[in-house]
């Protein structure tokens, strides 16, 4: 028989100062030990470092309660973890689920705040002295990482200023996220990066519905590994079956971006989402470096109000290396933009490296007005368009300026590449 049990049973004070991590393992232990159920963050502010929930034990922000991430790097143990398409000793995550069947995380007005502005300081300070550090040089903890699990429920969660990536999934199936709200600043106090909403790595059968993200990077984020031999690595299997609905989205890098490091992405369906903000609907990273195949996308019944871009599909060169291997080819193919009406910047890009195939592009149902009228078109096989109207006009991809595949590579440091 489930039970409840209340972390301030073990020790947990709501201060928002006195570091309650052992007390809250000490629930979940007690929970699992039991045979499950639910660890309840009760009202207060409690501060922990990396908590590691167990099998059939929910954790549970009630209303009134934070959950409030340490300053110290030290409260996040680093090991051997999954992070930008590869392991390597690197810090756990606020909260951690590995190899589980069965993972939920709730709330009742709850929040859990990363506290990440020492962190995203940190960064911005090494890059001040190193314009072409990467990302992973100043260590900054992820909110969650779920880590091999299925039957995943992330449920009316409140997220805040994570020091990093908010929600990390990794090698998962079967996830259910719902009624999130994430949000991490692009400017006010200062620039919160890498603070990306979803990432969605290496998983199948994922839902993602009624969430609002508002993230300095990208909102979702689907991901596997990178370099030339990303198709043959075991532990980065294709992302796939991704269904994105009823979510608002703010500002950010993209709605949904497939990249940085990321090989095979199929079969993902956006629809009945707003946009808002600065944020490209369409974006697609294609890596000189790296085999990818991205194919059956479709966004659908999209309202726009905001300065992105539809497509912004291009080439990506964020710490290129080819490691001795000539030159992989990209396809993108069967890529549907339905239904899109309101104000948006431009229609942006769709131009790739040399070589890339990119193919089957079908826009329908659109009617948009745009700052911009330009639209930066590459070389596209089956580029059709029905019923679309920019401005009032009616759209003629022929017309559509045209130029020819990427130039070489020009490596640019991250922070430049990153602009929207």
């Amino acid at each position: 028989m489930s039970t409840d049990v209340l972390i301030t049973a073990y020790g947990a004070v709501p201060d928002g100062k006195t570091i309650a991590t052992a007390a809250i393992q000490r629930a979940i232990d007690v929970a699992q030990a039991a045979g499950g159920g639910r660890v309840i963050v009760p009202k207060g502010v409690f501060r922990s470092g990396s908590i590691f929930l167990a099998q059939d034990v929910e954790l549970h922000i009630a209303d009134g309660a934070t959950l409030l991430g340490s300053i110290d790097i030290n409260d996040y143990p680093k090991r051997i973890t999954r992070i930008e398409g590869h392991f390597e000793p690197w810090r756990m995550a606020l909260i951690n689920a590995q190899e589980l069947d069965h993972v939920r995380v709730t709330a009742a007005g709850g929040t859990i705040d990363g506290n990440g502005l020492l962190f995203w300081a940190a960064f911005w300070q090494r890059r001040k002295e190193n314009p072409k550090c990467t990302n992973l040089e100043v260590e900054r903890p992820r909110m969650f990482f779920i880590d091999r699990c299925r039957n995943v429920q992330l449920a009316d969660l409140k997220l805040r200023d994570s020091g990093f990536w908010n929600v990390h999934l990794y090698r998962c199936r079967d996830v259910i996220i719902e009624h999130l709200d994430i949000f991490s600043p692009g400017t006010v106090p200062v620039r919160a990066p890498s603070t990306d909403g979803i990432d969605v790595d290496s998983c199948q059968d994922v839902v993602i519905r009624h969430c609002n993200i508002s993230v300095d990077d990208d909102c979702i984020a689907l991901k596997g590994s990178k370099g030339p031999l990303a198709d043959k690595d075991a532990d980065s299997p294709p992302v796939d079956n991704v269904l994105i609905e009823d979510c608002t989205f703010g500002d950010g890098h993209g709605v949904v971006t497939v990249g940085s490091e990321a090989s095979t992405v199929r079969n993902v369906t956006v629809r009945n989402c707003t946009v808002k903000g600065k944020n490209n609907l369409v974006r697609l990273k294609l890596r000189p470096d790296t085999p990818q195949l991205y194919e059956n996308l479709t966004y659908e019944n999209i309202k726009v109000a905001g300065t992105g871009r539809v497509f912004d599909i291009k080439p990506w060169t964020q710490f290129f290396d080819l490691q001795g291997h000539a030159p992989p080819t990209r396809t993108v193919r069967n890529v549907t933009v339905r239904n899109v009406t309101g104000d948006y910047g431009s229609l942006g890009t769709i131009h790739g490296n040399k070589d890339d195939v990119i193919e089957q592009i079908t826009l329908v149902d659109i009617d948009l007005k745009v700052a911009s009228g330009d639209f930066d078109l590459g070389p596209v096989k089956n580029l059709t368009a029905a019923n679309v109207k920019v401005n009032g006009k009616p759209f003629d991809p022929n017309t559509a300026t045209t130029r020819p595949a990427a130039a070489p590579i020009e490596i640019l440091p991250d922070w430049l590449n990153d602009k929207i």
